[in-house]
């Protein structure tokens, strides 16, 4: 019923043959390959990982190793060297696959009506200053995604307690009640309120024994679903903001609490939803969207590192590969396959999401629930449309939460079988069975996610048998070292011949060394907290296995991002503590090499040595970046000086009544003399904020300050605007736009910015000495100039002349009236 289905959807081939077309040799190889692409992906990444296996394996047997040994080392290959297999046809994929974007509807207008969206971010109250910072977050999602037709809700409960309530319970509550309000006085509108606070009260859960929010953001999401069809009364302890036109929404954006949405992302998300080929294709046999997409997951970023990152944020925030959890940089599943992998970030269709998964899944049993849903309602990437997240500031942050996921991914290890758990039975209490839903594709990401869980262990393991039972241990060395770092190699050396004709060779040389040394560092960190990591992923598959099988207890014991991130630093003695496998491993290691193999102690001692040292390192790269403080010497001071004096000469000279009192946007040089006269927002804004530094390096008087700021500004005023912005390009002469006539909210942005930053710098003027100190210098600095540009007959005079400056620089008190 809609073209593009012909144009770029399934009918595509229908459309191809019934035109005729004859296709190159390549081409038709690629389509054959297009037909079955996950056998095709899943046979390279065997074939590459028997490949490998095989070499570790008959290097072995060569050496006169067998029966069991030979087989435990096969088994640990066969681990290690998947990983090694999947980073290489991912890289491979991203190489040939054609990415295709997902169509959007134009909704450049506007979300209409009958796509009304819901923003939530689902999140715990613990104190005052985080409801403060999740309001004022939420109020930054509003501003940067404003539309009739999308609202902004907290979706909020509390922690786990023994008791159903505590006594700081309602102040968090109050204050949660009252920042809502607050936003919605502020921002005030016809259709309803724009914010919404729905919290849950603690409920009594007997396995986990504790009062607790109802499985926890599952169980969040799931009421207010349910909430918003007109059910799940008594779901919510506390409702805030106008519920008119609620029913109506039809998708909801799901954001963590430390997700920054972009400006008119949401739109993105509304639009891409909203289009006929990507609406969900209900299954009702499998019970799930078999076409089409019930859930939207865009790419996640790592936000700009803070002034006080650590060495761990800024090595994560340059981060690149496949990681199913934190950020999705790759396309891999979407072009090959058409989907994704959902991660918690991203927009759902209600009633899609509600009909595959409304009393679907156990109780107290899901942990990770995100990829699982993305399997039933079927997700797709939005390639093009991009989150932010923060990087946790620390190693043991980031460890700690792997090992939440690794947990949560093994106890829906039952979802890999034929049948699979369901709800409850509410007469029995037994919980139900059904056959298993799931595609092969869906299969493959819950497998591929123990698969790399156990890649730390068994790489360890492998380093230990290479070195204290065979021999040749620089092989066992070196096959661990390729494993980990041949990705990082290949595309450095693919990067280094793919050099764009207009770069210098020295330079691309040089970014592709830097990006090349962070990509390494990634592997030699990998390295060094190997042995700790192997016991991180023991320890999380050993308490999920008893806690599924035997205790059924603490399935949903989680700990939020917020709770373990920050605080005081860690010391050196602690992380060592926490760490202590990783020293130990290493001198056990060293002890029974020197007794037994002391041949193999040159080969393993490099990486004994790091795993030693890993708690010093994760200690070292997890404090934040101290800024060293700026010491200029006198000669460093001049130079800066001249070269701001110099830098306000152009605009002392260009800026004038010939162009209107409006910054020429260039002035060249050679091979003639010109000047551009044009100018744009952003070098408008600069040219005022000139003025002001002008004066506060006494250059100029505050009486020339505020005489060329108002020769400015009534230009300004008078020049054509649309709908009030100013266009991007104006000419300075005629004061006319010049075509094509467009707005730039960069341009914008920045002028916005300067008249920010302008507007205090006017007003301390008021406060300000009529003469003050700096007024020597700047004369000292325009003479200095005049001496540079000066005949020899004007030398001596000048230098006597700031001989007397010096004097009088040295000489001024610090204010003068």
């Amino acid at each position: 019923a809609h073209v593009g289905y012909y144009l770029i959807g399934n009918g595509l081939r229908k459309l191809e043959k019934a035109a005729g077309l004859r296709f190159t040799v390549a081409a038709a190889l690629r389509r054959a390959g297009g037909g079955s692409p996950l056998a095709l992906y899943l046979g390279s990444i065997l074939l590459l990982t028997l490949a490998a296996t095989a070499v570790i394996v008959a290097k072995a047997h060569a050496d006169g190793v067998g029966g069991w040994l030979l087989l435990s080392l096969a088994l640990l290959a066969l681990i290690a060297t998947s990983q090694l297999a999947l980073s290489m046809v991912n890289w491979w994929a991203t190489l040939i696959a054609t990415p295709r974007p997902l169509p959007r509807m134009d909704f450049s207008d506007g979300i209409p009506l009958e796509s009304r969206s819901l923003v939530v971010v689902p999140t715990m109250l613990f104190s005052r200053p985080a409801i403060d910072s999740l309001t004022e977050a939420l109020e930054v999602c509003f501003l940067a995604n404003r539309d009739d037709n999308l609202s902004f809700c907290l979706l909020t409960d509390f922690g786990d307690a023994k008791f159903e309530t505590l006594p700081a319970d309602q102040a968090l509550l109050d204050r949660a009640r009252e920042n809502i309000e607050q936003l919605n006085a502020k921002y005030g509108h016809s259709n309803g309120d724009n914010f919404l606070l729905r919290h849950r009260p603690r409920r009594w859960n007997a396995q986990e024994g504790a009062w607790m929010g109802y499985e926890r953001k599952r169980g969040k999401l799931a009421e207010l679903n349910a909430h918003l069809r007109g059910g799940g009364a008594g779901a919510f302890s506390l409702m805030v903001g106008d519920s008119n036109g609620i029913s109506e929404v039809r998708y909801v954006i799901t954001l963590d609490t430390d997700t920054i949405l972009p400006r008119d992302a949401a739109r993105q998300f509304v639009a891409t939803m909203a289009h006929p080929l990507n609406r969900a294709q209900y299954d009702a046999g499998r019970r799930r969207v078999c076409a089409g997409y019930g859930i939207l997951q865009p790419r996640v970023a790592v936000s700009v590192p803070g002034a006080e990152a650590s060495r761990y944020e800024l090595l994560c925030g340059g981060e690149a590969g496949i990681d199913p959890y934190t950020r999705s940089v790759s396309d891999v599943y979407q072009d090959l396959f058409g989907e994704g992998s959902f991660i918690g970030k991203g927009i759902y269709d209600v009633d899609a999401f509600e009909r595959v998964l409304s009393g679907r899944l156990p109780e107290n049993r899901i942990l990770s629930h995100d990829l699982l849903e993305g399997c039933y309602a079927r997700a797709g990437l939005l390639s093009d449309v991009q989150l932010y997240e923060a990087c946790p500031p620390r190693y043991s942050d980031d460890v700690s939460r792997r090992q939440r996921w690794i947990r949560g991914d093994w106890q829906v290890a039952s979802w890999l079988l034929p049948s699979t758990p369901g709800a409850r039975d509410t007469a029995t209490g037994k919980i139900s069975r059904e056959r298993n839903p799931l595609s092969p594709l869906s299969r493959w990401k819950l497998f591929d996610n123990l698969r790399r869980s156990l890649v730390s262990p068994a790489l360890t393991a492998f380093l230990l048998t290479g070195w204290l039972a065979l021999p040749s241990a620089w092989f066992w060395t070196g096959a661990a070292l390729f494993i980990l770092l041949m990705p990082a190699l290949s595309g450095f050396v693919l990067a280094l011949a793919r050099k764009p004709d207009d770069v210098l060779l020295r330079q691309h040389l040089s970014a592709t060394l830097r990006s090349a040394s962070q990509h390494f560092l990634h592997g030699a960190l990998m390295l060094c907290f190997l042995p700790y990591e192997a016991g991180v992923t023991l320890d999380a598959i050993v308490r999920t296995h008893w806690r599924v099988l035997v205790s059924h207890r603490r399935l949903l014991e989680w700990r939020p991002s917020g709770q373990t991130q920050g605080g005081s630093d860690e010391g050196v003695y602690r992380c060592y503590r926490s760490m202590w496998i990783a020293p130990a491993l290493a001198i056990a290691t060293a002890a029974a090499l020197i007794a037994d193999h002391p041949l193999a102690l040159a080969a393993a001692a490099p990486i004994l040595l790091l795993w030693l040292a890993s708690p010093a390192i994760a200690h070292w790269i997890s404090r934040p970046i101290a800024r060293r403080p700026t010491h200029l010497s006198h000669e460093q001071i001049v130079f800066l000086g001249s070269l701001a004096r110099k830098i306000w000469l152009f605009f002392e000279t260009t800026v004038g009544p010939e162009d209107h009192w409006l910054p020429p946007d260039n002035v060249q040089e050679r091979p003639v003399a010109a000047v551009a006269h044009r100018t744009s927002p952003t070098n408008i804004g600069l040219s005022l904020l000139a003025n002001l530094a002008a004066h506060d390096f006494g250059y100029i008087p505050a009486g020339q300050l505020l005489e060329r700021c108002r020769q400015t500004l009534q230009t300004m005023a008078a020049l054509e605007r649309y709908q009030g912005h100013f266009y991007n390009w104006y000419d300075t002469q005629t004061l006319k736009p010049l075509p094509p006539n467009y707005i730039s909210t960069v341009d914008s942005g920045n002028l916005a910015g300067h008249l920010l930053t302008l507007r205090p710098g006017l007003t301390a003027l008021l406060d300000a000495p009529i003469l003050a100190a700096r007024v020597f210098p700047g004369i000292r600095d325009t003479y200095r100039i005049l001496r540079e540009t000066a005949g020899s007959a004007s030398v001596t005079p000048l230098l006597q002349f700031e001989q007397d400056l010096e004097s009088a620089c040295q000489c001024a008190p610090d204010s003068l009236m």
